[in-house]
């Protein structure tokens, strides 16, 4: 190593010692000495991208699957405000993540030049708990240590490291070392008993009692300790609406997420006495509608909480386990199973069968498939085992950036995105990094031609009568968009499919061969006409009906 570092020398090998070993870029020119110093430190992955949230996205995704944080280097207050949105969903999903965002030499920023603002600001809302304007060069490690320090503590969180130009031109740059986290607890013995003693009342009085799982109760040693307990005393198991990261499919426990909508959600509760709460949080409704309530726990149901966001939720289902002294409890494992092969017309449940059928072994899905994907719980539940990453934080646009960084902290594994046509339109630029990295990403683009979710939201809030002005927001014909040339023209393989035979032959063909393809599947909406005007109907009538009848409704709905 050389005797003398500028700061962004030893601020590159000061993320790399600590394991921060890729960077996703869309850099300025506050930015190019960081840029020119990943030349100095060859286990640094510099990896460019063409939008800041394309950037912010791919870290998220890179951090759900190699559960360590990456970095991203952005261009002043303008850039990290480009990213916002995919840096929202990552505060949501308590995903690890260090924003390096370059800043105007200090002695610069009193001139108030063009780019100049109030980076801080910005940041502060997706970065709670660390955002800092390094001031010195000397100093500048030491703060990226804290910053990465923070993003690693339970609750995992993006933290905001503000690189000022001179700091990082400056020579005197120190690397530093990252302090040894201390493991995170599991739920105090107090906690155990009590919840231990609920779920065994509940079992001898015939009460049902449900484990509402988030977070890392969603991995496999998790799933089958809280499986463990479900199987010996009849509680059911419900995972949080939009996890950062459930890994399903044969061999592992099923567990029934909680519906978008809210009425749905009613159903799911209806007659549950106990909810416990492991690494998640009360269910809440998505938005506020008129006459509707928002927090969805029912009045008759006791809220408990096995572990919180800071404590280790394995440990403390194992506790809970060893309480109830269920370890040789035999879990109920989902069976491998796999749908037909879909024919005919093309619909969006045909294209999730069809992803069912087809399916690899260890595929890594993202999921923001919104209204096409309803029935994609229900047809990959019995696929080969694989891990799924959906829409923490409700920012559209998450899809194509997550499957990048997912592919490059799993390159052995093949990534599906599943993606809407208007939200894949936020972040297409994704599609030119897939090219340029290679990367293993086979995209499904659901083409119906609108923001179909949005029409059915425009039924559900009670909005008055609508005319042709208001139904022309949602629509997205005219011209209507052809995702496959916008595919080609960055370098990745893209074919239009219009028949369910058509996108069996192009899912057979991408999954047998490595590098990125996006299959263009052209459908008509999953809830339209007749159906979505009755929905909101069917929908407010639940409460009234008995619940075996709701229950089967809403699988049919949103199984």
């Amino acid at each position: 190593m050389a005797d003398s570092m500028n700061g962004a020398q030893a601020l590159i090998k000061t993320l790399v010692k600590a394991g921060v070993t890729t960077c996703f870029t869309n850099p300025g020119t506050s930015e190019m000495h960081f840029v020119a110093a990943l030349d100095t430190e060859p286990h640094m992955r510099g990896v460019l991208t063409l939008f800041e949230g394309v950037a912010t996205g791919a870290a998220d995704g890179y951090a759900r699957m190699a559960e360590k944080p990456a970095a991203t280097l952005l261009h002043l207050g303008c850039g990290i405000g480009n990213g916002l949105a995919n840096l929202h969903n990552a505060r949501k999903g308590k995903v690890p993540m260090i924003n390096i965002v370059g800043d105007h030499a200090t002695y610069h920023v009193q001139y108030d030049a063009q780019l100049q603002s109030d980076i801080e600001t910005v940041a502060r809302n997706v970065s709670p708990r660390f955002v800092r304007t390094s001031q010195t060069t000397e100093a500048l490690c030491q703060d990226a240590t804290e910053a990465i320090y923070q993003a690693r503590q339970l609750p995992n969180q993006v933290s905001t490291l503000i690189l000022p130009a001179d700091v990082s031109w400056n020579e005197g740059g120190v690397v530093a070392d990252v302090p040894e986290l201390p493991a995170a607890e599991a739920a105090s013995d107090s906690t155990i008993e009590e919840i231990a003693d609920v779920i065994r009342q509940a079992s001898k009085r015939g009460k049902k009692t449900a484990l509402l799982l988030g977070g890392r109760a969603l991995r496999e040693p998790s799933l089958l300790a809280a499986a463990r307990i479900a199987e010996a005393h009849g509680v059911k198991l419900l995972a949080e609406t939009f996890p950062a990261r459930i890994e399903r499919g044969a061999g592992l426990p099923a567990v029934e997420r909680i519906a978008y909508f809210t009425e749905l959600v009613d159903v799911q509760l209806a007659d549950i006495k106990n909810l416990i709460l492991v690494d998640s949080k009360a269910p809440v409704s998505f938005f506020a509608y008129p006459g509707k309530k928002s927090y969805l726990v029912p009045d008759k149901c006791q809220l408990f909480t096995l572990s919180t966001d800071e404590q280790d939720a394995e440990k403390s289902l194992n506790k809970l386990v060893a309480a109830l002294a269920v370890e040789n409890s035999q879990p109920l494992l989902q069976p491998a199973h796999r749908p037909e092969q879909p024919s005919g017309e093309l619909t969006a449940e045909k294209a999730c069968q069809a992803v069912g059928h087809f399916l690899p072994d260890n595929a890594i899905i993202v999921d923001e498939s919104i209204t096409s994907g309803l029935m994609l719980n229900t047809m990959t539940e019995g696929a080969p085992r694989h891990d799924m990453l959906t829409l923490t934080g409700g920012a559209i646009g998450q899809g194509l950036p997550n499957a990048v960084g997912a592919a490059i902290a799993c390159p052995e594994r093949p990534v599906l995105a599943l993606v809407g046509d208007g939200s894949s339109m936020y972040t297409n630029q994704a599609l030119w990094t897939m090219a340029r990295e290679n990367t293993n990403v086979t995209s499904i683009i659901f083409n119906n031609s609108s923001y179909s979710v949005l029409n059915i939201e425009l039924e559900r809030v009670g909005a008055e009568s609508t005319g042709e002005k208001a139904r022309s927001q949602l629509d997205l014909t005219g011209p209507v968009l052809n995702f496959a040339q916008l595919a080609q023209g960055m370098g990745v393989q893209g074919v239009r499919v219009s028949s369910a035979e058509e996108l069996n032959s192009a899912l057979a063909d991408a999954f047998q061969h490595d590098g990125p393809n996006l299959i263009e599947v052209m459908i008509p909406e999953s809830v339209s006409g007749t159906k979505r005007k009755v929905l909101p109907w069917v929908l407010k009538s639940l409460p009234i009906m008995p619940l075996p009848i709701t229950r089967a409704l809403k699988k049919k709905l949103a199984p």
